[in-house]
């Protein structure tokens, strides 16, 4: 996906979350862009602070960047995935969100799986030309996904299988988000809007003390107009949808949502899943463990739970909603 419709993402839902007007003209947000987690994110600020404070949400995602990234060979990641098997000592945060990723890995049975990491390096999205591999190649790395070749004790990682390897980019996003809000908060900041790339996360409530208007983009529209809204408050909103990453070949469109039982795009005849709920670390992963489980697993499984909703869209361009959504 090309960054041009990211940039539209987070401008509708920016737009939205303040309100045709914008803000009073006698004020004006202060907000961190970057280019990080390969996407464009955004750190915008009602209220007003020291710059400071932009500087330290710049800080903190450029560690977590450097931390948790497939492709950076310094990172935690990657010494793990690079040490044929033997143990690797990281940080406190990382050895959390492996086990966060265990969690979800286990919640769906393996349909998510963090150590897809073999089949996710088959696939370039970005390339000029992109391809899909053999299919005997992505059943190939499929064979050597499987979250419970993960070894950890204490701070150190191991994995069983050696050419196994982990790839946190389904939950990442949304342990950042909440790390900057909970930064922020000790900033004593009330009102900000976080978007890393489309998963949104709100604190507090617009200025004037309304909810925040939240855009869930048509699929497959390249102007990033919403199909439906959501309003939150204090809540992270977090979508998986194919239209986000892929590219046609012979007139199938191949997407970034891999299933790690085949190597390849899932299948499932849904176009987006999207998430709202408290946490933003939860909402990422639950938006692709819902995607991957399909809609009628993944339906169930948000109906079991409290205070989380979902917008589920197939690919008739139906929008489902969840039982208690937005009660």
């Amino acid at each position: 996906m090309k960054y041009k419709k990211f940039i539209s993402i987070i401008t509708a839902a920016m737009l939205l979350a303040t309100g045709c007007s914008g803000l009073p003209k006698e004020r004006k947000s202060q907000t961190y862009t970057d280019t990080l987690f390969d996407t464009v994110i955004s750190v915008q600020i009602l209220d007003s602070v020291d710059e400071d404070v932009l500087k330290g949400c710049e800080t903190l995602c450029k560690k977590y960047d450097a931390m948790f990234s497939r492709t950076n060979e310094d990172s935690d990641i990657s010494r793990i995935n690079q040490a044929g098997g033997a143990p690797v000592e990281v940080s406190d945060e990382t050895v959390k969100l492996i086990k966060k990723g265990i969690y979800y890995s286990e919640m769906s049975g393996g349909a998510f799986d963090i150590t897809i990491a073999p089949v996710v390096n088959l696939w370039d999205f970005q390339a000029e030309e992109p391809s899909p591999p053999s299919q005997e190649d992505a059943a190939a790395a499929a064979s050597h996904v499987s979250y419970k070749s993960i070894v950890i004790s204490d701070n150190k990682v191991s994995l069983s299988d050696p050419e196994a390897g982990i790839d946190l980019g389904a939950v990442a996003k949304g342990y950042i988000a909440d790390r900057l809000k909970d930064y922020l908060e000790e900033q004593g900041v009330k009102h900000a809007l976080i978007n890393l790339g489309g998963n949104v996360l709100a604190i507090g409530t617009k200025l004037d003390g309304t909810d925040y208007n939240i855009g869930i983009q048509k699929p497959f529209d390249e102007s990033g107009n919403p199909i439906a809204s959501v309003r939150i408050a204090d809540q992270s909103v977090v979508t998986s949808g194919i239209y986000q990453r892929y590219f046609k070949k012979d007139g199938t469109i191949y997407h970034h949502i891999l299933d790690p039982r085949t190597g390849y795009p899932c299948d499932n005849h849904l176009y987006s899943v999207t998430i709202i709920t408290d946490s933003s670390l939860t909402a990422d992963a639950l938006s692709t463990t819902c995607f991957l489980l399909g809609y009628d697993r993944g339906m169930k499984l948000i109906d079991q739970l409290d205070n989380v909703d979902a917008v589920f869209i197939t690919d008739d361009n139906e929008i489902h909603y969840s039982r208690n959504f937005q009660k």
